[in-house]
């Protein structure tokens, strides 16, 4: 069973069979602070009735920890659609605690345990692949999609965003057709934030 696992309250509109599982990146997990990225989990669940796991890591052992269990010991793994990611980070990797590392390591963490998830990273860092970077993650970890952001934060948070993504999947799980009714329903921001997805 996942430790620390904290599940937002279950509303009667809640759809129990679609869940996103969140790893924020903080700075140290032994802390009761409510993050805003758990409020806007808090807000998701309340206003659309997506439910969601979250959880933290402050190490590259402790991601690969949460995503172990999640892979290898939650039942419930393959409700789990999208796996949103919110850590810093450049173009091609991540940053915790002030260590990089880049997609290919994540890739080769969760070599073909990813299958048909789309990690969804928050425009904490941008996304920046290219077209071999892409393919190499998506064909070591079997994932369906990698989707973020190319604009950094810059005073905008892609989180409305990112809300308005996960609750578009609950109603469809056409991923092509996902992306585009978001950029019809959401069209200056996904250009503003330059919404990307790898697939």
């Amino acid at each position: 069973m996942l430790e620390k696992r904290r599940q937002l309250p279950q509303e009667q509109n809640i759809d129990t069979d679609y869940f996103i599982y969140c790893l924020e990146a903080v700075q140290e997990i032994e802390t009761d602070k409510l993050t805003e990225t758990q409020e806007n989990l808090g807000q998701l669940a309340m206003k659309y009735g997506v439910a969601s796991i979250y959880k933290t890591c402050d190490t590259i052992e402790g991601l690969e920890s949460s995503l172990n269990a999640l892979v290898l010991d939650d039942h419930n793994f393959k409700d789990y659609e999208i796996i949103y990611l919110v850590m810093a980070g450049e173009a091609n990797s991540i940053c915790l605690n002030g260590y990089y590392y880049s997609l290919q390591e994540i890739a080769e963490l969760f070599e073909g345990r990813l299958k048909g998830k789309i990690l969804h990273f928050s425009n904490e860092k941008i996304l920046d692949l290219d077209e071999d970077e892409a393919q190499y993650f998506l064909d070591i970890t079997n994932a369906k999609a990698i989707s973020g952001y190319g604009n950094a934060y810059k005073g905008i948070s892609s989180v409305n965003l990112d809300k308005a993504f996960f609750n578009l999947f609950k109603e469809d799980d056409n991923m092509f057709d996902v992306v585009e009714e978001l950029h019809q329903r959401h069209y200056t921001t996904c250009k503003l934030l330059d919404f990307r997805l790898y697939y």
